[in-house]
């Protein structure tokens, strides 16, 4: 056996004859379990906020969106619809219009994106479960599915054939105009349901049937603003995006859903990096005791220290004793602090214990990644600190 290591594991498990650095010892011990509990409890409740936050997006978002390069609109023939079909990964996908325009009702006016959608939307996208009230629009018809924000800002209910809900769309062209009354597409439309996901997507977007959106902006049966499309599961996306680009010969711009939603990935991330880099502060604050703790136990075992040093053990030998020792009790107290993290984040996701509403509990996700990203803080940090404290073993301080 490693000589330094089996001195070590003999200090760790036998108490000292002053009782201060046993209190000491005790400290330390606690301070790294709790620092590995608290730490890893953090990481996996923001793993479950942040999954909490991208599941309203996940559901709704396409695994990637084909839109125009070169402008808001581009065409899809025939023979590309086939080869897309055809595209190994594949599993639907779905032609789409955007276009921001005027709605009006009872008086009041929004501007919001309309989104004309085709009868394989459902498909590739869930907005047809995220419904508050009523049915999902039918194909080839003049109903619409706004979102509950919309709703409410127009204080609108559904079928309401006394009041008209008017859509307005520019006329595409150029010049001047002269009759002011003619610049603009209109058409009544009529609300069939109430979609309700989250505040800011409840408010973005009124679907209406692919046709009429055409329609409404002058384009062609096979002009679009862009496709969007589910992926089969465990299909390569890398490969998808580059069949598609040779489909349509890189005239087009594809998003998957980290893309799609930037801004977000990286505020949660940001969260969770800030998150992270507070507690690691706090067990490298934890670990102050020990470093102090393996200070105590030199002076304590100076005269131990001394006759190893006269019967022929190095100073570094004697050094790597403490650098094990506090390396070891991080690790111990590491695990220990992981089966107690482990305790409560599993009671949590079957017992709900702390609620965030009456009706919601705290998301909490337990991952592999966060208990080796935990192990391997505790035990660097904890190796510095130990080689920090072993330092104080020289020839001078036997002497």
């Amino acid at each position: 056996m490693n000589f330094p290591l089996y001195i070590a594991k003999r200090y760790i498990f036998s108490k000292s004859k002053n009782n201060a650095i046993n209190i000491i010892n005790r400290i330390a011990s606690m301070g790294i379990i709790v620092g590995a509990m608290a730490l890893f409890v953090v990481l996996s409740v923001f793993t479950g906020l942040k999954e909490f936050s991208l599941s309203f997006t996940n559901d709704i978002d396409p695994d990637l969106k084909v839109s125009s390069t070169l402008g808001k609109s581009f065409f899809i023939v025939p023979k590309q619809e086939k080869e897309i079909k055809g595209i190994e990964g594949v599993a639907s996908y779905s032609k789409v219009i955007e276009e921001r325009v005027l709605f009006t009702f009872n008086g009041k006016q929004e501007v919001t994106f309309l989104k004309g959608v085709d009868s394989t939307f459902n498909t590739v996208s869930d907005y047809n479960k995220k419904l508050y009230n009523g049915q999902w629009l039918k194909p080839d018809t003049y109903q619409v599915v706004i979102g509950y924000g919309i709703a409410q800002k127009f204080s609108m209910g559904l079928l309401d054939y006394n009041n008209p809900f008017e859509v307005f769309v520019p006329k595409p062209g150029k010049g001047a105009i002269e009759n002011p009354a003619q610049a603009f597409n209109k058409t009544d439309v009529f609300p069939v349901g109430i979609y309700a996901i989250s505040e800011d997507l409840d408010s973005k977007y009124v679907f209406a049937d692919l046709g009429l959106a055409q329609e409404l902006l002058e384009y062609k049966t096979n002009q679009i603003s862009g496709l969007e499309i589910k992926l089969k599961q465990g299909a390569d996306e890398s490969s998808v995006i580059a069949k598609l680009q040779s489909i349509f010969k890189n005239k087009i711009t594809i998003k998957n859903k980290e893309q799609l939603n930037e801004a977000l990935y990286k505020m949660l991330n940001t969260e969770n990096i800030a998150v992270y880099l507070i507690f690691t502060l706090v067990i490298i604050v934890a670990l102050f005791n020990l470093i102090g703790a393996l200070i105590m136990m030199i002076l304590d075992k100076k005269g131990n220290l001394k006759t190893l040093f006269n019967l022929g053990t190095n100073i570094k030998d004697l050094r790597n004793i403490f650098l094990l020792q506090g390396t070891l009790l991080s690790v111990f107290g590491g695990i220990i602090g992981l089966l107690l993290g482990v305790v409560f984040v599993v009671l949590q996701q079957q017992y709900e214990l702390i609620m965030i509403t009456p009706t919601l509990a705290y998301p909490v996700v337990f991952t592999i990644e966060n208990i080796l990203i935990v192990m391997a803080t505790i035990i660097t940090l904890g190796f510095i600190a130990s080689l920090i404290a072993s330092s104080r073993v020289s020839k001078k301080l036997l002497d």
